[in-house]
Formats: C-alpha cells, sequence, structure tokens
C-alpha cells in the first residue's frame, strides 16, 4: 500500500464548497455579538453553497432574514468578493475587504440618546 500527499487543485479548478475562514467569521461574528448584547439580533445560519457562502441574521428564528453577509470569491477581481444584502434583495454594501463592508451594519449599533 502506497501513502500520496494530496494535491492542491489544479490551475483554474474552484473547490467544490465556498466557505468563510476563520478569520473572516471571527469579524463577522465579533459584530454579531455586539448586536446582539444591543438586543437588535437573535439568530444565525450559515450556508457553504458550491459558488457562495453566506451568514444570514435573524431578528427571530422564524422569519426572513434581515441581512445577508455574502462572500463570492468569483468576484473577488470585479467588484469585490464581498456583500451585505438587505431584507429586500438591496445590495447595501460591496467591496474587496470585509472590515469595510460590515461598517454599513455598525452604523445601526449607533443611536441618539436621549
Amino acid at each position: 500500500m502506497t501513502v500520496q500527499s494530496p494535491t492542491p487543485f489544479p490551475a483554474g479548478r474552484v473547490p467544490e464548497q465556498v466557505a468563510f475562514h476563520r478569520i473572516e467569521l471571527g469579524l463577522i461574528l465579533g459584530l454579531y455579538g455586539r448586536m446582539v448584547a444591543a438586543g437588535e439580533w437573535r439568530d444565525y445560519g450559515i450556508s457553504c453553497l458550491r459558488d457562495v457562502a453566506v451568514f444570514a441574521i435573524f431578528r427571530r428564528t422564524a422569519e426572513h432574514p434581515l441581512y445577508r453577509i455574502e462572500k463570492r470569491p468569483r468576484l473577488a477581481q470585479k467588484q469585490g468578493q464581498y456583500a451585505v444584502i438587505g431584507m429586500d434583495g438591496q445590495i447595501l454594501k460591496r467591496g474587496h475587504d470585509l472590515k469595510t463592508v460590515l461598517r454599513v451594519l455598525e452604523r445601526k449599533l449607533i443611536r441618539a440618546i436621549d
């Protein structure tokens, strides 16, 4: 029996599933934790598909997501692989840097004090 080392993906071949990396999840879950503490969000879901990874944010478990944070690696050289999409499907922010894209949601945390 011979042992073979794993071969990397050939050039041009895409992995079968897109997923968020540990650093990306750290940024997203950091924001999520602050919004849960503020009482804005209560649940989330993660989907890892062939061409997109989605982090969906819910106010309650049984409703449509308030926001979707999407990662589409095929758009990395064009408009940016990260996007924040609202409940109605409108793209709120798109870009190459996840931290910059997530700022659109952080603004919702800042409120005026009476």
